[in-house]
């Protein structure tokens, strides 16, 4: 949605350049007026690219808020549900062995399984990009175009 908007304004203001143009033969424009143009089009270059890494990083921080207050909140639930259910096996594995025993066999069980799922969390969470790539590009692409309009 921001390239396109980026690409009409874009459009918008080669329109408007060409019609100001039909004014002046482009031979007997001065080098001051060129110079003008392209500071002013390098400006609203930058302040468009500012704005779409502005919409691309709050877009990305929603969804990583998003999923983290769905882990923080289900983590919770299951964690009371979860130690209910220990609770019963070790009562039931204490029918066969001593208590203790139990709870310590239950306890590193557990311990084992929490430790992968938190290593599995912790990779999927860093696999996510925060930098805005797409403004990134656009701006490498920009900075091309400046410099081929300099030469």
């Amino acid at each position: 949605m921001m390239d396109q908007r980026r690409d009409d304004l874009r459009q918008n203001d080669l329109r408007q350049r060409e019609s100001h143009r039909g004014d002046i033969p482009q031979g007997d424009r001065s080098v001051g007026e060129l110079l003008g143009d392209l500071y002013r089009g390098a400006s609203e270059v930058i302040r468009l690219e500012i704005e779409l890494a502005k919409t691309e990083m709050s877009q990305k921080a929603s969804r990583v808020g998003k999923n983290v207050g769905f882990l923080a909140a289900g983590g919770a639930i299951a964690y009371a549900g979860f130690l209910v259910i220990l609770g019963g096996l070790v009562g039931l594995l204490g029918l066969l062995i001593p208590v203790w025993l139990s709870a310590l066999i239950i306890g590193v069980v557990v311990a084992a399984v929490g430790g992968f799922l938190v290593r599995s969390g912790l990779k999927t969470l860093q696999q996510e990009q925060v930098a805005p790539q797409r403004t990134i590009e656009t701006l490498k692409e920009d900075r091309e175009w400046i410099q081929d309009q300099r030469r």
